[in-house]
């Protein structure tokens, strides 16, 4: 049975290996162009930054040095029921000295396309596990009304045990922000 989380709420994930599901529809743009949403995962060490520049997976590196975390692919549109992109993660085959893996979702061109998340609905992110059962899951209900990035989630390392957060935290600065912020 799935837990469904709250902001800021955390739950351990004791399976090894597990998807990240993310989701979202969007609003019918009054810019009069489509929206592309993108999941970038920031796979970062102790120190809060990067690994090194290959741990940030994203439509153009799909995955770590070590395969631990895989990006299976850019959904251009979003259409459709479900997750809109996912992210496999095997935590038996993650490095040592990785501490925490972010998951940020931005909207591809959103200051040219006059477009942020508060045109962006039915928001989620979720971990099923190998059999496809439900683990948990986050669904944000907040009004990004000016942000153009989102961290929707985080799975991190306390004490030899591996859990994940519920985070919900905008930026305006899209992207770029959050590769400051990981670099």
């Amino acid at each position: 049975m799935a837990i469904n989380l709250e902001k800021g709420q955390r739950q351990s994930i004791a399976a090894p290996k597990f998807t990240v599901g993310l989701g979202w529809d969007s609003n019918t743009s009054n810019t009069g162009d489509a929206f592309d949403v993108d999941a970038s995962i920031f796979v970062l060490g102790a120190n809060g930054k990067l690994v090194s520049d290959n741990h940030f997976v994203f439509y153009n590196n799909l995955s770590t040095p070590d395969g631990a975390v895989t990006h299976t692919g850019d959904n251009l549109t979003g259409d459709g029921d479900g997750d809109d992109e996912k992210v496999i993660v095997d935590l038996s085959k993650i490095s040592g000295d990785v501490a925490e893996i972010t998951f940020v979702v931005t909207i591809h061109k959103a200051a040219e396309r006059r477009q942020n998340f508060g045109q962006i609905r039915n928001s989620f992110i979720r971990i099923v596990d190998t059999n496809n059962t439900e683990l948990v899951k986050y669904e944000l209900d907040e009004d990004f009304s000016i942000e153009t990035a989102v961290e929707f989630g985080r799975i991190y390392k306390r004490n030899d045990e591996w859990k994940f957060e519920a985070v919900g935290n905008g930026m305006k600065g899209g992207l770029q922000d959050f590769l400051n912020k990981y670099n």
